[in-house]
């Protein structure tokens, strides 16, 4: 398996595994017209933006025999009081489990001198115990925002939850454990 920085020739893959992840765990959430229908284009020019304007963010992805199985996009100084932003970590289904999101939170964390925080929805339980088995605590709630700030993308207002480490060097202690 290989981790890497991600650059602009990797956004139709990354935006592909992003739209599949979604699609699993946002269902009910956001609106399945939204979801089946609109967000591959919408996934597709967010995704082309960030990788080709990488100013104050990193996005890392997880390779293995030539796929994109994974990735972690991370903002940096996206808060003044919980530090940079993880603003999506998605591992393909079949392969849960197996320590790669562990891996790209780590790599995400790499070099954050503040703290480390993300939003997960409420409705997605398994996220929140992956985040609180590997230290984050649950902080407040917050209404979803909806995707390119259109409500009739989200169904009703789902909550999300904000997930935090202060010290996000506690993060980074498996780095290396797929590079030996």
């Amino acid at each position: 398996m290989d981790f890497r920085v991600a650059g602009s020739e990797d956004a139709a893959a990354v935006a592909e595994l992003h739209g599949d992840s979604w699609r699993r765990h946002y269902r009910g959430a956001y609106a399945d017209a939204f979801l089946d229908d609109e967000s591959p284009e919408y996934l597709g020019a967010m995704w082309a933006k960030r990788l080709a304007d990488r100013d104050g963010t990193r996005t890392t992805v997880a390779e293995y025999d030539g796929q994109l199985i994974g990735l972690a996009h991370v903002v940096f100084d996206a808060d003044p009081a919980y530090g940079a932003l993880v603003d999506n970590l998605h591992v393909r289904a079949p392969l849960k489990g197996q320590g790669i999101g562990t891996e790209l939170l780590a790599r995400a964390a790499t070099g954050v001198p503040t703290g480390l925080y993300l939003w997960v929805l409420e409705q997605n339980t398994a996220a929140q115990a992956f985040y609180e088995a590997r230290g984050g605590i649950r902080g407040d709630r917050r209404n979803v925002p909806p995707p390119g700030g259109e409500p009739r993308r989200l169904n009703g207002t789902p909550v999300c939850l904000r997930y935090y480490w202060p010290d996000p060097v506690s993060l980074t202690v498996s780095i290396n454990a797929y590079d030996a």
